[in-house]
């Protein structure tokens, strides 16, 4: 018999945890300079000995880029809901997600962001103080990369190091050749492509980039980019793009170091010279809109292309909410949850 002081146990449940990068809680400078800390003080994603790098972090770049970086999102901030896209995407794939998995009893779904707010430890004792003792956690990048999908784990195992009953984890490390992610991905440009005003010649598949040397030290995040961007390229063949030219390129880079080529910055700035005037810019690796894709895509790759003597420019949208992304997120969590008590077999 229990005690009657006995705590209750809830009812057991399995819990669905999406992560995706982060972004700052508001427009404040104090807290775009918060989530820059944290963001560039992970090892996974600067990896200088912290000597050296911290008194840079510190005492120059805390001071110099947080004013950069509001601008960035100042010009791609959701008004409505006072927020990043990124997260306001990302709380819309969870609610959406939930909806199509009403069928798998005892299922919580939730989100959380590795960087800021809601972060990974406060959403999953959340669905442990709801009773979930099976997890599962799918960060939201196709590409596993050190810096992007173990980052995810990284914090993951922080959170349950000091839990006294930790919940069994599954966890999902990447999905760039899935067929769930490659149909769909394709379905969405497929409706992205035929909506533009104009019939782009080049269609640039543009990654986030990393230093090439993570690729020497064994991070395997350029071939499975290379090998999305080849799948995603047969994919619209398939369907009757024949004459369109994919390229795969590489965005955001910073600092002295060489990073993975060929730079989508450079490429834009070069294409008009190749007689390739009229282009379209997708980001596979996001799956989900943010001021990486709207603001340095949107904003200042149209500027570049332009003054390079480009004539027809569009970003497509991330899969973002978009009935392509829901089916592929729902494919992807059936399949991983099999055998667990609320999915189906």
């Amino acid at each position: 018999m229990i005690p009657a002081d006995h705590p209750q146990i809830p009812e057991r449940k399995t819990g669905l945890l999406l992560v995706n990068l982060g972004t700052p809680a508001s427009l404040e400078l104090s807290d775009i300079r918060r989530y820059l800390a944290e963001f560039l003080s992970d090892r996974r994603v600067i990896d200088y000995p912290a000597w050296f790098w911290q008194p840079i972090l510190r005492g120059i770049i805390l001071n110099v880029r947080p004013k950069k970086t509001r601008a960035a999102y100042e010009a791609i901030w959701h008004e409505e809901t006072n927020e990043s896209p990124l997260r306001y995407y990302t709380r819309q794939q969870a609610e959406l997600l939930a909806e199509r998995l009403q069928d798998l009893a005892g299922l919580e779904v939730d989100w959380a962001m590795n960087y800021g707010e809601p972060a990974i430890s406060e959403r999953l004792n959340a669905l442990l103080d709801k009773g979930c003792r099976q997890l599962l956690v799918l960060p939201l990048y196709p590409q596993y990369s050190a810096t992007t999908t173990a980052s995810v784990f990284d914090r993951l195992a922080k959170a349950m190091a000091s839990l006294a009953w930790q919940p069994a984890i599954r966890t999902l490390d990447t999905w760039h050749d899935d067929p769930a992610y490659i149909d769909n991905t394709v379905d969405h440009l497929q409706q992205a492509l035929a909506s533009l005003s104009f019939k782009p010649d080049t269609l640039l598949l543009s990654f986030h980039g990393l230093p090439e040397r993570y690729l020497q030290q064994g991070d395997p995040y350029h071939c499975f980019c290379q090998k999305s961007g080849r799948l995603i390229g047969e994919g619209l063949k398939a369907r009757g793009f024949n004459q369109l030219d994919v390229k795969v390129t590489f965005q955001s880079r910073f600092g002295p170091e060489k990073w993975l080529e060929p730079y989508t910055d450079v490429t834009l700035e070069q294409l008009p010279a190749e007689g390739k005037k009229s282009v379209a810019v997708f980001s596979p690796g996001f799956v989900a809109d943010c001021v990486e894709t709207l603001e340095e895509l949107g904003i200042q790759g149209h500027e570049s292309f332009a003054a390079a003597g480009g004539e027809n420019y569009a970003t497509l949208p991330c899969l973002n909410d978009s009935k392509p992304a829901i089916d592929m997120l729902e494919t992807l969590v059936r399949r991983e949850l099999k055998g667990w008590s609320s999915a189906k077999d």
